[in-house]
């Protein structure tokens, strides 16, 4: 059977651009070449640029907000949110619930398929103020935390949650990210399992490095439930990890003497990394877009920006009319 392919989108996490006008960020994302961009809309990213709750208030801003975008012929590859919807603290847990009831609503009016959240962390039993990330099953007690976090606050928050993103046509791309409790494929799968054709995940490979995940098996374990996917690279100091391992609680500023440090896309994976993860995207059902995510602390956003669409562009190129994917 022959199988084609869309052209893969080159985008960006708008978060980076803060401090730019509305406007003025668009022309600039424009200029550079990106083709859809993603937008905070809460929670951890803020909204600079999206306000969800005043957006449903008004027709004339969301219709405002449409027509910048289309215009310049850029799509929205996902609105996102990324928050603790379950944090043992209910103020924190409501607001961030909040944020994504909203970003779910604002989703369907602007008809963007996917949004972005984390999958959240409770404490490790009912009395708990703290989140409790738990990543061993020994002393005993761990286990039993561990299952009362998927019995009694994952798994129902997720059930409800599901249905209503279901409701509303909306896809929850889960970033799986460590200090929650979906940071690998295999929690990943057992999240996605709630509801698996509405939560599926945001695939972050700098986040799979650093845990020592091979990229390319990861995507293939998590075939048809990949609905973004962020373009962000990682550098793991050989030097330190020896000494210390990859667990690493130093700030992201002290660069040199971390286990490994967030870099742009191509200063911690070669081209030959990237090229067959974009491959195995495609393979295992995913040609949207790859959302670039600047977090590198030895570069400006600017710079790493730039560098990370001329590393990506000629990667993404397509290929001859008529050419095609035999499977």
């Amino acid at each position: 059977m022959r199988r084609r392919f869309n052209d893969m989108k080159l985008g960006v996490f708008t978060v980076l651009f803060g401090s730019k006008p509305l406007e003025e960020m668009l022309d600039y994302v424009v200029d550079l070449g990106i083709e859809a961009v993603e937008i905070g809309t809460g929670a951890y990213p803020g909204d600079a640029y999206c306000k969800p709750e005043e957006l449903l208030a008004s027709e004339k801003k969301l219709k405002a907000l449409r027509q910048a975008i289309s215009r310049r012929g850029l799509v929205v590859s996902a609105l996102s949110c990324h928050g603790n919807p379950i944090h043992p603290q209910k103020k924190r847990a409501d607001a961030d619930h909040a944020a994504f009831m909203s970003t779910l609503q604002l989703a369907k009016k602007l008809d963007v398929e996917t949004m972005i959240t984390f999958s959240g962390c409770p404490g490790g039993d009912a009395k708990a103020e703290q989140p409790n990330w738990i990543v061993s099953p020994w002393p005993p007690e761990f286990s039993k935390m561990l299952d009362w976090q998927w019995r009694e606050r994952v798994t129902p928050y997720w059930k409800q949650a599901a249905k209503t993103a279901k409701a509303a046509g909306v896809k929850v791309a889960i970033e799986m990210h460590p200090n929650f409790v979906a940071y690998n494929p295999e929690s990943m799968l057992r999240l996605r399992d709630i509801a698996p054709k509405t939560i599926g995940c945001n695939f972050d490979p700098s986040h799979m490095i650093w845990q020592q995940v091979d990229v390319t098996s990861a995507i293939r374990a998590l075939a048809g439930s990949i609905f973004h996917v962020h373009a962000k690279d990682c550098r793991v100091d050989r030097a330190n990890t020896m000494v210390n391992g990859v667990l690493d609680g130093k700030s992201y500023t002290r660069e040199i003497e971390r286990s490994w440090i967030f870099r742009t896309v191509g200063y911690g994976s070669d081209a030959l990394f990237w090229k067959d993860m974009i491959s195995n995207l495609r393979m295992s059902g995913y040609d949207h877009v790859l959302s670039i995510e600047h977090e590198d602390s030895l570069m400006s956003g600017d710079e790493g920006l730039k560098k990370a669409v001329a590393f990506l562009r000629p990667l993404l190129i397509a290929e001859p009319a008529g050419a095609a994917y035999w499977a």
